[in-house]
Parts: C-alpha cells; structure tokens; sequence
C-alpha cells in the first residue's frame, strides 16, 4: 500500500471531486475518472487492478428505494415461517429414523427469500409468464414452512417431511420428480442451480429474438451459497451471462461466510472475491453488507477508522464476533482504533451485538432487489451477508457445526420462540407444535393479498398440457429406404433427419440444434446457412468464407446454439429448452450433438438433473463405441455411456447401425414425448463410421423400439445354428461372422439388431418383478426370451461398448449366452486392429459362436482349436482390459 506523503493535496483532491458530484452529477464524475485513466495509462503509471471496491453497501442510504407495505406484519410472517421451518425439522428428527433436515441455511436466507415473495416474485396465474426461481436446496424447509401458513401445504404434509415413500410427504430437497405442481428446479446437487439458471435465462432471450414468445420482463432468480461458489459450476459460465447481458437474470448469493465444516473464506473476504470475479465478468455487482443499524455509525465516522475496519477484518474473524457476542465485538472489532471505541461509547453490549447484517434488513434487501430488476442491460448479482443459523442462538448461530443443526435444546427453543414472538406456551413447547393463525388474521390476509397482487403463489410447477403434431415415419423415407450403394455414417443419417424436422411446418420452428463446437465434425455445417447460429447481436463481421455455400452464419433469429468447448454449459442449455414446456408453457425440441465419450461421463449430475426435471429432448452421442472413432484414443473413446444412461430411469438409450433404425427411433421419441407428453428424454449414439444402410425390413418398427428385432435368418436348415446379436458399429462385424461361419464351417447364423440392451434389460426386470408378486397368474416373458424362444442355438452378443452392457440380458435369456465387449482403456489405430484388440472383430465373433456350440456339444473342441488357428487369433494374447 503505498503511502500519503501529502495528505493535504490528498484532500483537496477529494473534495474536487465531491463538488464535481455534487454540482455536476455522477455521469460527469464518471467521465473524468476515465479521463484520468486513459491519461495514466498513455504516461505509462500504473493503474491499481483491483475490481473491488469497499467493504460497505452498494446503495447509500440517501439512494434507497423506499419499501412498501407493512413492514411490522412482513416480520410477523416472517418469524412465524421460521418457526414453522424449525418445528418440521425438529419433528422429523424426532422420529424413529432420524429423518432431520437442514435449519440453519434458512435461517440465514428468511430475509432474502421473505422480501422476494412479498415484493417480487411473479406468479403464472395471470398474463404475465411468471418469473423463475432457483431455491437453494437447503432452505426446502423455509419454502415449505411458507406454503403451509399460505394453506397450500397441510400439518400433515409436514409430518411427512422427508417420508415419499408413501407419497404424502414433501422431499428433502427441490425435487420436481417427486413433487411435480410444486418444484420447478433441481438445485441441491450445488452448482447446478447457478448454471442451469443462465442459460435458462439466455433461452428466455434466444426464444424472444427468434419472435417465438415474448417475456417481457419476466426474470430468472437464482439462490446460491457463497460456500457453493467453490463448484465450478457455479461461476463458471457468468462469463456467457456478462457477454450476452442477460439483464433477465439476478443471482442473490447469500454470503453467511461459512461453508459445512468452517469459514469460506476464513483468512480472506468471500464477498469481496466474488464482487471481483462478477464485476470482471460484466455483471451488476450490489453488495448488501451492513443493515441499517450501522448506517448512523458510519454517517458519524469523520476519521474514515470504521471503514477501514471493515476493509481490513477478515471474515474468520466476522465470525467470531457474531459468536462471542457485543463484548467481544466491542474489544476486537471497535477495539483496534482508539476513535472506534468512542463512536460506539453509547452501545451496550447487547447493541453492538445487534448491529445486524445487511442480508437481514428487509430494507437493504428489498432496494437491492429494486435495483436489480430494472436493471435490464447485464445480469445482476447480490451479494448479501448474513448469519448462518440466524436465530438460533448459542446452538447454532456462526457455530462451525451450525450446518449440520437439526434441533434446539428446551432453552434455545424457549429463546427462539420469545425472539420472534411466537405465541405457544411453555406446556406446549415441548411438542414443538406448528402455529398457523385464523385464515382471517391479519398475517394470513396480508400474505395472500401478497401473492395475489404478484400473480400467485411460488413455489409452482406447470405440467405442460400442450401436445405438438409430430411427422409421422413416412415423413422420414428417405432414410427408410436405405442409401443404396453409397457409404454414409449414423451421424450422417441424423443430420439429415434433423434437417427434415427443422424444414417441418408444424414443429420446425421450435427444433433446436445444440453443438459444443463440433458442428463441423459432425457434418452439421451445411445447416450455417439454412438456420443460422444463434448470436444476440448479429453479425458484426464478414466472415471470410462468405462466399461459399456453408459458411459461418449468425444471426439474432439463428436457429443453432454453438455454445463453444462447453460441455456443462450446452447440457445445462439443452435442459432450459427440454423444460422449456414447463416454465413457458412452449414445448421445444431440442437436439444436443456431442462427442459420445464427453456426455454422461462429463455432465452426469446434470444428465441426473435432467431425468428430475422432467426434461423432454434428444441427446445424441455421436462418434460413439471404443472402437469407431479410431484415430482419437483412450480420451475420445466411449465404451459405458449406455451403462451410465441407465442408471436414469427415465432416460431411453438407443444404440442404432442403420438409417431407418435411427428414423423409427426419433419419430417415436417425438410421438412419445411430445404428442403423448410422456416425461421422457433419449440418448441415441451415432458413428462416423461410413458403409452401406439397407432398406428397413418390413416390420421391424416394434423391434426397434422395444430393442431388438431379427436382421437376418440363415436359409440353411441343417447343422448347428447360432443366434448372433449386435448393435452399432459392431452389428455389421456381427454379420460378416455370419458370413465366415457359413462358408467356412458350416454354421448357420441368424442375426438380431439390438437396438436397446437397456431397454430389453428394463423389460425383463419389469416381467420378473411382475411374476415375483403374482406367483398365481400366468407367467409374463421378457421381450427378449419371447423373441429368442423359437430359435435354435447359443446366442452370442458383441457390442462396442464394456461386457457389463450386454451382461445385463443374461437372466432374461433361457440359453447359452456369452458377452463380447470392449472392456480396458481405448486407443489409437485402424478400427480392424482395434476391433482385433478388443476381441469385438467378426473373428472373435466367429471363434466366440463356435467355443459356445463346443459347449453344448454341437461341434468338437477340436474344430474351436482348428477356427483358432485359420482366424490368426493367438490364445496367449494379453486381456484388453489388462492391456
């Protein structure tokens, strides 16, 4: 820090610029401060770097909007959600099973939240569209603890806090899929909520500029943790927000400066930090620090001490004055500076204790929120300090262990209860009974009144009852019909089936393409032109291939959204437009295209999200299987992502080879999902593989849906015959084996596409469980054992991706069964070594049919041992999942 050598010049710099504030305005201010700096800059004098400015409020008092309403029964509703929210979480954890909860993160957020539902946060039940909010997870308890005093919630519900399973009770957390007219949001999984937030707020934008809808001034509010500012979801994308100014989106972060175990930022100040990181990203940074009981202080600092104890107190120690109480503050905080200790000389102790923090003065709150929505020309976040556990006494308040909080002792309940006025006596506190006043009282009416003039009441989820025509299969014929004798990729097919969808008058307007910049790879570019890439601002520039048929064209009405090397960020852009049936009542359709390996592995728990959301759209996993996207290596090449799809229960996973596979799949996707409305959303993985697609075989709908359907079967009737089984990339290695093992031992070979192991393997476990607990009625077959009951032989199955994929079949199918995968880490070479090295080429397919007639005795081992040494195929080779 460098030194005031002239202290006097000091001054009369700053009283300068006060009068150039005073008489000329803050925009002339403005502009000689940037005068300054261009000047210093061109002398070569160093700027100071920091985007951060005083530890102290935002808005000066003197600039406060004026808050409405009545602020004495605000507090009375206030306090009694709280009590609500503690008295359900101390029932659950009374129970048998310890169900708990969370108290002390609402109790931080009460204010935050309170001022948001009273004052801004718009309904759907009139015109307007209703605006978005993102509830941080672990303030559920305070959202339920509201809708019940609203008598949306009931006592009972309440009690069942944490208890689904009967389907009474209210999740744990913001979970659409349990509570489908309630969340809107996903967001306890932290991080998810901020990310998903933005681009929700940028579809909001994208679907404005494209003339679809118009949401006026509708916005998107997200609530999130300082602690859960570490995720890099989190911040990692406010740079898309700044750069589109998404002036629709505010971010209320609630900074109670402590994280699970401890302070955030216990040597450093969190908010600070995080003005810096917003600011450089071209937000609106407000900082909601100090409540108003500090404003006299400040006012009378003449010295400029009391500000620069702020500054300079770190927030391990903002802690502990909370903690330890006013004599404590009195020593450590005012204490450093002689004239500290003589503003303060007036304040017992117990006054200093309650000088509160800004995140808890509905006031600072509620001219903070102010600003931020009319503020429309960049995002807006808010930075509020607060207390974790707020209220909660010695028990909790500033505690390191406040997070895990779950009851109050008779003594902290006792003090709860008389700090926020609740009338329940001692004989009944025991009990820790809900309290919810008449329905004519002066709270009730004045909260619905509330809620009324705002639109209705929040949380809220619409279903989506509005259903789309989808084109029926012949719209897709040319696919159907194969390709003829020209080489052509799945991902080619699928770009040509996406094209189609988007020329569709009755849905094409609403098709979505979404590429993490690999539109080239996957052939996409031709659509440049046809749709345009999504920019907010146009196109400022000539691109220099201008002059050719696809060149790079974005537009403010753009169709595509090329969201960069992003993965995070374009699934969380995929979601807003999969749930965008929901939160704007408009059904779009959209389609994310990306390398297969950086799918599920990369986003999983926002692919988790998703399946909570209800989302409906297409994921395309292209390049797919460990062996077809043969130059890239062990990185690039996917071998689980159908194994990780699985574990969402409403994902559907498909694993096409031919044009009219990848037809039947998507137009039944759509008919299901979007004519049906089915809450629903699929992963289909496409190659860039070229060969030859034939016609689609007549009849085979069914089977490619349900997943899986006969390709083939052998003419030849005598001698041992073999059920082959593949999918993707390798089916077609399935059907050259067919093609050894006729002419060159014998064998017949009948081939079967599977579509789906995922969906055959959901189907068998539905028909076990069904003759499980009904072990009277006639016995239900699985889809698979139903297709393979008339056929002769061994079935042997070998697919592009690890054995435990194709290892799920085996209890549905009443034969000899053997897996071929590609366990082990990929790499780099020709697709027909990587095939050899994965033991998934159609030798190994061949030896693995003729080792499984050996077994059942239709073929001598000896003949194995012959088909080993004509194939190459070398006994002694290292295991690829060693290798």
């Amino acid at each position: 820090m460098i030194d005031d050598l002239d202290p006097v010049e000091t001054r009369e710099w700053i009283d300068s610029f006060d009068e150039v504030v005073k008489y000329r305005g803050e925009e002339r201010a403005t502009y000689l401060m940037e005068e300054l700096s261009k000047r210093a800059m061109a002398d070569g004098i160093p700027l100071p770097t920091a985007m951060t400015t005083p530890f102290r409020n935002t808005i000066a008092p003197a600039d406060q909007k004026q808050m409405p309403g009545d602020l004495f029964m605000e507090r009375r509703i206030r306090s009694l959600v709280r009590w609500n929210a503690l008295a359900m979480v101390m029932r659950a954890n009374d129970n048998d099973e310890g169900l708990g909860g969370h108290i002390s993160s609402f109790s931080s957020s009460a204010t935050l939240y309170d001022v948001g539902c009273n004052h801004f946060f718009r309904g759907a039940d009139r015109e307007h569209p209703g605006d978005l909010v993102f509830y941080q997870g672990h303030s559920a308890p305070g959202m339920y603890a509201r809708s019940y005093l609203e008598g949306r919630l009931t006592e009972e519900q309440l009690d069942n806090f944490r208890r689904e399973v009967d389907g009474h009770g209210l999740s744990s957390y913001p979970h659409p899929w349990l509570m489908p007219d309630y969340w809107q949001f996903p967001t306890v999984s932290m991080g998810l909520g901020p990310i998903q937030a933005i681009y929700q707020a940028r579809l909001l934008k994208y679907q404005q500029d494209r003339g679809l809808l118009d949401h006026g001034d509708r916005n998107v509010w997200c609530f999130l943790g300082d602690g859960e500012c570490d995720e890099p979801e989190s911040l990692g994308a406010i740079s898309l927000a700044g750069r589109e100014r998404l002036g629709n989106l505010i971010f209320v972060v609630n900074c109670n400066l402590q994280r699970l175990d401890g302070p955030v930022r216990g040597n450093g100040k969190i908010i600070q930090e995080l003005e810096g990181v917003f600011r450089g990203a071209g937000w609106d940074v407000l900082k909601v620090v100090w409540g108003r009981k500090w404003d006299p202080l400040l006012e009378r600092d003449e010295t400029g001490l009391l500000q620069k104890r702020m500054d300079e107190v770190c927030d391990g120690e903002l802690q502990n004055y909370k903690y330890n109480g006013g004599a404590y503050t009195r020593e450590h905080f005012f204490g450093k500076y002689p004239e500290l200790l003589e503003l303060v000389k007036d304040l017992s102790d117990e006054d200093i204790m309650y000088l509160n923090r800004g995140g808890h003065d509905p006031y600072k709150v509620y001219a903070a929120y102010a600003h931020a929505v009319a503020q429309h020309e960049k995002p807006t976040v808010i930075l509020a300090m607060t207390v974790k556990g707020y209220g909660t006494g010695e028990a909790g308040e500033a505690n390191n262990e406040t997070h895990s909080l779950k009851k109050l002792d008779m003594d902290g309940l006792k003090a709860f209860r008389d700090r926020f006025g609740i009338p329940i006596s001692d004989s009944e506190l025991a009990n820790v009974p809900y309290y919810r006043p008449a329905p004519d009282s002066p709270e009730m009416r004045y909260m619905l009144e509330r809620r009324e003039a705002l639109g209705g009441f929040v949380p809220a989820r619409r279903r989506g009852e509005r259903s789309l025509d989808v084109p029926d299969l012949d719209a897709f014929k040319s696919q159907l019909k194969g390709s003829g004798e020209r080489k052509i990729s799945t991902t080619m097919a699928f770009v040509r089936i996406l094209s189609s969808l988007a020329k569709d008058k009755a849905i094409g307007e609403r098709v979505v393409p979404i590429v993490p910049d690999e539109a080239r790879t996957f052939g996409m570019e031709g659509m440049f032109r046809q749709l345009g890439i999504y920019s907010s601002v146009g196109q400022r520039y000539t691109p220099h291939d201008a002059g050719q048929i696809m060149f790079y064209k974005e537009d403010i009405k753009g169709q595509i959204l090329e969201e960069g090397i992003n993965e995070a960020g374009a699934f969380s852009s995929w979601l807003a437009a999969a749930t965008a049936y929901s939160t704007s009542d408009y059904p779009m359709v959209p389609f994310y295209i990306f390398y297969s390996m950086f799918g599920f592995q990369r986003i999983g728990d926002l692919a988790w999200a998703a399946g909570d959301s209800q989302a409906r759209g297409f994921l395309i996993g292209a390049t797919s299987g460990r062996t077809t996207l043969n130059g890239e290596g062990l990185q690039h090449q996917d071998g689980h992502s159908h194994l990780l799809a699985q574990t969402i229960p409403n994902c559907v996973s498909y694993d096409p080879t031919y044009s009219y596979e990848l037809a039947v799949i998507i137009q039944d996707g759509l008919r299901r999902m979007y004519l049906e409305r089915e809450n629903r959303f699929y992963y289909i993985t496409t190659m860039n593989e070229n060969y030859p697609h034939p016609e689609m075989p007549a009849g085979a709908e069914e089977g490619i849906i349900r997943g899986m359907y006969r390709l083939r079967r052998s003419p030849r009737e005598d001698g041992p015959r073999v059920q082959l089984m593949g999918s993707g990339a390798i089916l077609r290695e399935v059907e050259a084996a067919a093609e050894l093992l006729a002419s060159d031992y014998g064998i017949a070979a009948d081939i079967w596409s599977v579509t789906s192991v995922n969906e055959l393997a959901r189907d068998g476990r539905v028909c076990q469980r069904w003759n499980r607990l009904h072990p009277e009625e006639e016995p239900r077959v699985p889809y698979v054992a139903e297709l393979l009951a008339d056929a002769d032989g061994p079935a042997v199955l070998a697919t592009d991706y690890i054995t435990p994929y194709g290892e799920q079949l085996r209890a549905y199918l009443p034969r000899s069964y053997t897996v071929l995968g590609t366990d082990g880490f990929g790499r780099s070479d020709t697709r027909a070594k990587l095939r050899q090295h994965f033991e998934v080429s159609r030798e190994y397919i061949a030896l693995a049919a003729l080792g499984a007639l050996a077994a059942e005795g239709a073929v001598e081992p000896a003949k194995v041992v012959e088909a080993r040494r004509d194939l190459a195929i070398d006994p002694d080779k290292i295991d690829p999942m060693l290798a």
